[in-house]
């Protein structure tokens, strides 16, 4: 299975396949609406607003599994990100990012971008996943790299075709 392969769900309940960004540089990122790092919102907003006529793709993957802090659902967490942060950016359904009952999108990228020595598990909200164009995961960002520190980065992606 790659990761074209997997599919999503919209904040509506609507499938969608990870293959509609096939050729996009993809950053993926588990998000939540009343974490601390949620000013980080900003910066990924700015991110898309940049890059995505140059083929990135910002995707946020809502998930509650850290101290309750995406207490919200559906479509009122894009409402919820888009005033209070001006979000415009794909925000899909709330997903597991760890544990049994863990998504595939995250089995995958966890296991094509193990963090600090080697560990799969997600530790908090906003770990970050770079996808190249051709669906490969080149390299996971901890919650503390910001958007504006991995910026670099995603423009060398953007320029490899």
């Amino acid at each position: 299975m790659t990761l074209y392969d997997i599919q999503v769900q919209s904040t509506r309940g609507e499938a969608k396949k990870l293959s509609d960004y096939e050729g996009q540089v993809m950053l993926i990122v588990n998000t939540a609406s009343k974490c601390g790092f949620a000013p980080q919102f900003k910066g990924l907003q700015r991110l898309h607003e940049r890059y995505a006529e140059q083929g990135l793709a910002v995707l946020g993957f809502p998930s509650n599994q850290f101290a309750n802090q995406e207490p919200l659902d559906g479509d009122s967490i894009a409402e919820h990100c888009q005033i209070n942060h001006g979000v415009t950016f794909p925000l899909y359904a709330k997903i597991d990012v760890k544990g049994k009952s863990i998504h595939p999108l995250y089995k995958h990228l966890t296991k094509a971008a193990p963090g600090f020595l080697g560990l799969r598990s997600i530790k908090w909200n906003f770990t970050k996943f770079l996808v190249d164009r051709h669906g490969k995961v080149v390299k996971r960002f901890s919650p503390t790299d910001t958007p504006e520190k991995i910026e670099g980065q995603i423009q060398k992606l953007l320029q490899q075709k």
